[in-house]
């Protein structure tokens, strides 16, 4: 008797307090004002011994709008708006269409969805868990669709309050990144 009290406290401790769920988190994240962050993300790939470093600064503009300047290694500026992903690097420029890059669309929506607090959008992508509660929450996006799931095992974003602090991606090849953010002062 005793051992399943404490099964069940320690259950009890690890579900999401009754006024803390999904819906809540996004309604949360949905009223956030827009910051911008300054990031460092780190790129674990097979092929090489130590990950792969860059940093600079991600701005969210919502409903949908997103950019990521790269200021180290190398300078680099991707920008979502809308259903256009525009890269500049090198003094080069491309776009593509979301619709048309379903592998990158569905990296890009898992962030900007998350970010913009939008739960119809990112449940049209993924299954979503909820772990944790106010103070230090994390959740779990896996791909709905199995063809995406050859690419992307998971997302996991996990952050306090309404604000996104770390942004991982699991790739289905075992490849994965974390990117860290810390707001920047207005």
């Amino acid at each position: 008797m005793k051992r399943l009290l404490l099964l069940a406290a320690f259950a009890a401790a690890q579900a999401p307090a009754a006024d803390w769920n999904i819906p809540t988190l996004f309604a949360e994240l949905a009223r956030a004002r827009p910051e911008r962050a300054a990031f460092v993300e780190k790129k674990y790939i097979s092929i090489l011994d130590r990950p792969v470093e860059s940093s600079g600064e991600l701005a969210f503009t919502p409903p949908d709008r997103m950019e990521k300047v790269t200021l180290k290694p190398k300078p680099e500026r991707v920008t979502v708006d809308r259903e256009t992903v525009t890269l500049e690097r090198n003094g080069k420029r491309q776009s593509l269409r979301l619709r048309e890059n379903p592998a990158v669309a569905v990296l890009v929506e898992s962030v900007r969805g998350t970010l913009a607090g939008d739960l119809a959008a990112l449940s049209r992508t993924y299954s979503i868990a909820l772990a944790g509660d106010r103070a230090a929450w994390r959740i779990t996006l896996r791909p709905l669709d199995p063809s995406l799931g050859t690419l992307v095992e998971r997302v996991e974003v996990a952050g306090a309050q309404a604000r996104v602090g770390i942004v991982e991606i699991f790739q289905a090849d075992g490849d994965r990144s974390v990117m860290a953010l810390s707001p920047l002062a207005r």
